[in-house]
């Protein structure tokens, strides 16, 4: 089976849930006998969508890659129309040169084709709260999910809670809706505390410390959590420090001026977004991972500090009760002062911390990205087309 996958989400250096994601199932997929996968873009058109994304204006290209291009594309980066159009009619030469027998779209919209599609979809946020989202991301959804997602032949989702969300809120049937569960990339396990002090030391953190990671932007309930660590007595703040891991997305102006203000007094760190080759000593030093997002499709950071053995707390957003209730500590989102209670007897009772460590890097074993290949290649084949061999060789 030929499957063309598209990739481009992984070029980018500083890479978010779905390219994490991609790169997983990838890897995953290429490990097997069964499918034979080609990845899109070529090398030459990532590195000029790379460079798109850190604003360089021009950047001189080689052809070459699987199926080879006749065009070279150096667009302005101010015009994001333009380059839909390059794309999509490069992606459309790839189709008819490959000879595939379906295509996998990882990133919610597809590109037009007439290839079976598979599309992933992580969730429903920026259609049923598009409140937490820029205008420029909902007018583009608006512009070309629904559109794009008709002529797809299935859906894949990460959880429960997001298929049912597809079933519900766009009408799938659900024979043609399937969870298959991210995996835990297998750097996520617990370290020697040697090793997470290198790590720490370079980094500039302290022993100990409250986690949190993620993007800073509104659906992730970030200016709740910083007031509310703020009104921990002085004393627990001094001795565990609020860490936060992850990029500024988008709307961050009042959590920005608080840590600006605020912050150091506050004892808030926000480190910004970390390699991934130190995530792992990150979650291993930290006394916890707080997470009070309000909605998430699947929340990996979660999945990611139990395979390190790590405490969670958690709030009550429908796919971490679907995930990790029984091991999880989980608080509604809105309930600042059960989070404060919460932080406070993380930070100061050893004994609850062990119980809420204990078995949570069993549990997150269960998810793996073999685990997630596996179910994603049977879709593959409910839908697939094959080309006769004949067909292929010509």
């Amino acid at each position: 089976m030929r499957v063309l996958v598209n990739e481009i989400s992984t070029w980018d250096r500083t890479k978010s849930g779905v390219g994490h994601y991609t790169s997983g199932l990838v890897t995953a997929l290429a490990a097997r006998r069964d499918v034979e996968l080609f990845h899109y873009p070529p090398p030459w058109l990532g590195l000029t969508l790379a460079g798109w994304k850190r604003g360089r204006r021009w950047l001189p290209l080689q052809g070459g890659a699987i199926p080879s291009s006749p065009w070279i594309i150096t667009a302005p980066a101010s015009r994001p129309s333009l380059k839909h159009r390059l794309l999509q009619g490069h992606f459309q030469h790839c189709c008819h040169r490959g000879q595939f027998d379906l295509y996998h779209e990882p990133n919610f919209i597809p590109f037009q084709c007439e290839l079976p599609t598979v599309v992933t979809i992580h969730d429903l946020s920026v259609l049923l709260h598009p409140e937490w989202h820029p205008a420029e991301r909902v007018r583009h959804y608006e512009q070309r999910f629904h559109h794009s997602l008709a002529r797809s032949s299935h859906v894949l989702t990460v959880s429960e809670f997001t298929r049912r969300e597809v079933i519900t809120a766009l009408g799938w049937p659900p024979e043609r809706v399937t969870r298959a569960y991210n995996g835990v990339r297998q750097s996520m396990k617990p370290l020697p505390a040697d090793a997470v002090r290198v790590t720490l030391t370079r980094l500039r953190l302290p022993p100990r410390y409250l986690l949190h990671v993620g993007t800073i932007e509104p659906r992730k309930n970030l200016l709740m959590l910083l007031r509310t660590y703020g009104s921990l007595p002085p004393a627990i703040r001094e001795s565990c420090p609020l860490v936060l891991v992850g990029g500024w997305g988008w709307n961050q102006d009042e959590i920005a001026r608080l840590l600006e203000s605020d912050g150091r007094r506050l004892g808030i760190v926000h480190l910004g977004y970390v390699a991934d080759r130190d995530l792992p000593a990150i979650y291993n030093g930290a006394t916890a991972l707080v997470f009070p997002s309000f909605y998430e499709g699947f929340g990996l950071p979660v999945l990611e500090m139990m395979a390190c053995g790590g405490a969670v707390l958690a709030s009550t957003a429908e796919v971490l009760v679907e995930l990790v209730a029984d091991q999880a500590h989980l608080i509604d989102p809105h309930d600042a002062g059960g989070w404060r209670d919460a932080m406070a007897r993380v930070v100061t009772d050893a004994d609850w911390r062990s119980t809420l460590r204990a078995g949570a890097a069993r549990k997150a074993a269960r998810f793996t990205w073999e685990a997630c290949a596996a179910d994603t290649v049977k879709v593959y084949r409910s839908v697939s087309q094959p080309l006769p061999l004949m067909a292929r060789a010509g």
